[in-house]
């Protein structure tokens, strides 16, 4: 067997925008990255929480109540249901952390439904 790190920043070598690229699995959860810029859409996740890590950058996270603000090197989970929209005024790269098969746009079809690419 091969033992070799993955190097999450080396992986970002793709240019759109709010596209999700699984870069490695473990058990039923997925690690994916994306590079995200602007706005995202309201949405939520009915059947599971979502984490964003934040590799790069800057994002901004807004609830109908309220929002959290992250940086490079911050996490948040966001509590399965929990109503959402992302956004980053500038480029930021992130990861996400999630159920195999969970749909970036929650129940909501728009421009962003994307199916992950992988890596692996």
């Amino acid at each position: 067997m091969k033992y070799e790190a993955i190097k999450i920043k080396d992986k970002y070598q793709f240019e759109e925008q709010w596209q999700a690229y699984v870069i490695a699995q473990m058990n039923d959860y997925e690690f994916k990255i994306a590079r995200v810029e602007g706005e995202f859409i309201w949405h939520d996740h009915k059947d599971t929480d979502e984490v964003f890590i934040i590799i790069e950058g800057e994002l901004d996270i807004e609830f109908r109540d309220g929002k959290v603000s992250l940086e490079e090197g911050d996490m948040y989970v966001i509590p399965k249901g929990v109503e959402h929209k992302p956004l980053a005024k500038k480029e930021c790269k992130i990861m996400l952390v999630e159920p195999k098969g969970v749909v970036n746009t929650g129940d909501e079809e728009s421009e962003f439904t994307v199916k992950p690419r992988s890596y692996v």
